[in-house]
Parts: structure tokens; sequence; C-alpha cells
């Protein structure tokens, strides 16, 4: 089948103006003519028309389908759209000791973030932790350790609170319709196959939270009959390292027995945390300046969180590619690293400490 190019409102427009003047005989119409208004009125009908259809036409394909449709393309394939999950955390109370933080205060975060507590403790020692919940579902809710959290109405005996360590953490966004469409093309090209590589990598992104997954089975992990299985969670403020609480569900996801779509029995899984291993870097730039500087940065950044992996190896060649093709960059020598990097499985690459020379 030819392909078919959609005509532009320009193009309808002109087609419509030859129309009235073929089909009435009149010959050129008349600039600012009730005829040429009509033209455009019926053009610009006929070109909402072909949108209309244009995004039909994308909903029968199911790597551009959207919304509601992208859904039920996904609920063949057993995926469904990731909910809006609320941040929780530890909130550390300071005050009187004997003071009480009753359940369901609310405290404020920097940016107008609301959390109510989940249940009451008792000021010992100066300070007390209490577990609070974001009052919305998203990302906004995430607060990294030591934020300032404000108490909404004053608290008997208590002065101040901060977000403990670790954070609140957990706050996750609707997932998009890219990000299932990844999901869902991930899924299409790797059908289910018992344990398959690509079968873990799925489980683990159906986790609120998850960002990348990577499986290890028994010879990179723990001898036969073991698979290892880390990931990221990239949106985490203190992030990618994932908490343990999201380790555990990603467990629970992919040992869970009443799901056919699991682990399989005779594996013996273990979903753990890397430990976030810095790449530091010492460059010479030209143009050292702050703008080139930062393009720079932004793609050493993107190179690591594609191409530096747990169990892998990061090349020095695409170091230097992602630094000479920076916006602005006209020459760079890379002295550190003087060679290629390699990860062991329980490590989690991130972009550590530039060293501009």
């Amino acid at each position: 089948m030819a392909p078919f190019d959609r005509p532009t409102l320009p193009e309808l427009v002109a087609r419509t103006e030859a129309e009235l003047s073929s089909r009435l005989e009149l010959g050129p119409l008349i600039d600012r003519g009730p005829l040429r208004a009509l033209a455009r009125v019926f053009a610009g009908a006929a070109h909402a028309l072909y949108g209309y259809l244009d995004f039909i036409a994308r909903q029968t394909v199911p790597l551009e389908a959207e919304g509601q449709a992208l859904e039920q393309w996904a609920s063949l394939y057993g995926l469904e759209r990731l909910p809006a999950t609320r941040a929780q955390g530890d909130a550390t109370f300071s005050g009187t000791n004997g003071s009480t933080v009753p359940s369901g205060a609310l405290v404020t975060g920097p940016s107008g973030q609301r959390y109510r507590t989940t249940e009451s403790g008792i000021v010992s020692g100066g300070s007390v932790a209490v577990n609070v919940q974001a009052e919305l579902a998203g990302v906004a809710g995430n607060a990294a350790a030591g934020t300032a959290l404000s108490l909404a109405a004053p608290i008997a005996g208590v002065s101040a609170a901060v977000a403990a360590a670790g954070g609140i953490a957990g706050g996750e966004d609707r997932e998009t319709d890219a990000q299932l469409r990844v999901r869902l093309r991930d899924t299409v090209a790797a059908r289910p196959q018992g344990g398959s590589v690509a079968d873990y990598k799925a489980w683990a992104l159906e986790v609120p939270g998850v960002t990348r997954a990577w499986v290890f089975g028994a010879e990179d992990f723990m001898g036969p009959g073991t698979v290892g299985v880390t990931f990221a969670a990239d949106d985490d403020p203190a992030g990618p390292v994932p908490p343990p609480a999201l380790v555990d569900a990603v467990q629970a996801r992919i040992t869970d027995p009443t799901r056919r779509d699991s682990a399989p029995v005779t594996a013996e899984v273990t979903v753990f945390a890397a430990v976030e291993t810095p790449v530091d870097l010492t460059i010479e730039l030209e143009p050292d300046t702050a703008d080139v500087r930062a393009a720079v940065e932004a793609n050493l950044r993107d190179l690591i969180l594609r191409d530096a992996v747990p169990g892998g190896t990061l090349l020095l060649s695409r170091v230097r590619e992602a630094i000479s093709t920076a916006s602005g960059e006209e020459d760079s020598v890379v002295t550190v690293p003087a060679a290629n990097l390699t990860f062991t499985t329980g490590e989690l690459p991130v972009l550590g400490t530039i060293t501009w020379v």
C-alpha cells in the first residue's frame, strides 16, 4: 500500500477555492470575498477531520496508540498502567520529652508538599521518629533526608520536624503513555518464557519506582539455580540506589506464588540493591567555560545512565565521544579514567566528581 500524504491546511484551502471557482464557473475568487471565507471554513473543517482520522489510525498500532487505546493494547499482554503512588517515610520531630505527636498531624515541605503522620509518637531524648505519608500521590511528594518540615498547626511541646534518614520516598507519578509504550514494546519483543532474563526485567519494571533493571544468571551470580536482580530508582531524590522497602516490593513481585507470571519455583531469586559507585573524571577542556562544562556534564550523565551498568563495562572511547559532542566543546583531554571501567554486579555506576584542569 502506497503511503498517504495528509494534505496541509494551505493545500486544503487552495483545493477548496479551486473547486468553488470551477464548479460555479466564477473564475478567480475575489480577495476577502464571501466565497474565499467559505473556502477557509470548509478547508478548516476538512483539516480537523483529517486530524481525527489520523488519530484513529494511530490507535490501531500498539506502539503509536494513546490513552485508553494504549491501555487496551497493553492489557492484551497482561500489562496495566502503573498508578501514581504516595511517598512515605519517617520524619523526626524535636521537642520536649513526653510531648506527643498525634496520628494525623499535618506537616508541609518547602515546596508546599503536605504530609500526614500515620502513627503517634512520644518525644524521648529530645526527638521522636514518626512515619508520615504524602497526601497527594506523585514524585512531588518525595523529600530528601534533612528536608525541613513545617508544622501546619502547633503541637504542644513540639518545635520542629525534618525528614529522617532515608528521606520520604516512594512517590511516583502515574505512568505516562511513553513509559507504558516502552514496557509494551519490550514485552512484545520478548514474550514470556517461563523465567528468562527478559521476564525478570519486565517483572521488576512493573513495580512503581523501578526505572531500570538488570538480571544475572547462574554464571554471573551465585551458581546453578540462582538468579540475581538489581535495579535503579532514578526518580527517587535519594536514588538511584533503591530503599529497602522497594527492594522488598520487587522481591515480592517476582516470587509471588499466587501469580502465574512469576519466577519458577526451582529458581533461587535474590533481589538486591547495588552499591552506588561514583565515576570520577579529570578533564582538560577547551574552551573551559561554565556553559561548556554544563554541556559536558549533561552528556556524561546521559552516557552513564545508558552505558554504565552493574556487571558491565564503560568504554573510554564512549566517554571521550560524550565530551567531544557537547555543545561548544572544541578540544578536550581525558586523563582520568585512563582505561575502560568495569563494574561488578553489585556496583551501580553514577557520575562522580569531575576535576577540570
